[in-house]
């Protein structure tokens, strides 16, 4: 038989079947030895092949395929180890929530997850969340970046969950799509889904006021069907976003403004760094392009990854990420 995975705990799988019905499902040990590097060999959106097993309390299933997937999304472990996390896989569009300072959402963490969607070939969509509580200074920041982002060519949609401003600009993206929703915790990815589909009625947390981070409400990543014909994958809030599987050579080319500058520069392979004649440092200087998305390019091409990290833990803003 086989189905979609469309709930991941970790040991079991809630997979749907072709007729519509759930069934619960675990997978053949054979999966943890054949050298997959993920901590999670099944994601959610996968569709699987399994058999059923039905003992005298029982009817479960046994995963024992995993078609090839469209793409995925996939950043370091948490841990900082050799190894990786399938956050979902076979995404048609991707809505990365932002948030301002509630809680803050750095240009690295943007960019890095950006790239990541461009390097597997996902539409991603930047959705600036909680604009009913922006004061005049943090919408000019809000409406700054959304410039930055929108001359690269992002969509970019204004949102507020709470007073139903920008949804059905949202569902449109959304029809007849499978969608995830991801970020930081505390962004309002629940939230929004509940806005999207009051029955679903997700469970939410508001904002640590000491620290102004997000309390982690949804703890696996899950899928759920919706009334106007659409399938969004919740996913937990995620601190840091390591990149993962890149070369140096590769990674500005998953900067689509730099990649449009590509030809100009003078050597085939410029990492856009010490080069002579590099057309994206000149744009860079003419402020064509922006210095927050040179700065992050700079961080991944030098695998930076521990001050990154180190950053998120700030409750203030680098302005170099600006």
């Amino acid at each position: 038989m086989t189905g979609i995975v469309y709930k991941s705990t970790g040991s079991w799988y809630s997979v749907k079947t072709e007729d519509g019905t759930f069934l619960e499902c675990r997978i053949k040990g054979k999966f943890r030895i054949q050298g997959i590097k993920s901590t999670n060999p099944i994601a959610v959106g996968d569709v699987v092949d399994f058999d059923i097993e039905t003992s005298s309390d029982e009817t479960v299933g046994v995963i024992t395929n995993i078609h090839d997937r469209k793409n995925y999304i996939v950043r370091k472990s948490v841990n900082l180890s050799k190894q990786t996390h399938i956050i979902a896989s076979n995404i048609d569009v991707v809505f990365l929530l932002v948030t301002i300072n509630n809680p803050v959402t750095t240009t690295s963490f943007i960019d890095r997850f950006l790239v990541t969607a461009e390097a597997y070939g996902i539409e991603a969509v930047l959705v600036f969340n909680k604009i009913d509580t922006y004061t005049e200074e943090t919408l000019d920041e809000q409406l700054f970046l959304q410039y930055v982002y929108s001359n690269i060519g992002y969509q970019c949609l204004r949102v507020s969950a709470a007073e139903g401003k920008g949804l059905e600009e949202l569902k449109f993206l959304m029809k007849d799509r499978v969608s995830m929703f991801s970020g930081h915790s505390g962004v309002g990815k629940s939230t929004l889904v509940n806005a999207l589909e009051p029955t679903l009625n997700l469970k939410t947390k508001a904002i640590s006021e000491q620290h102004q981070q997000g309390q982690h409400t949804t703890t696996f990543a899950e899928m759920f069907d919706l009334s106007f014909g659409a399938k969004i994958i919740d996913t937990p809030g995620i601190r840091g976003f390591g990149i993962v599987d890149m070369e140096k050579q590769e990674i500005g080319d998953y900067f689509p403004e730099f990649f449009a500058l590509k030809d100009q520069c003078k050597f085939n392979n410029c990492l856009h760094k010490e080069e002579p004649h590099c057309a994206v440092k000149d744009a860079l200087e003419s402020e064509e392009i922006a210095w927050s998305r040179y700065n992050s390019y700079l961080q991944i091409l030098e695998g930076d990854e521990e001050n990154y990290r180190n950053d998120l833990y700030s409750d203030e803003r680098n302005p170099e990420k600006f």
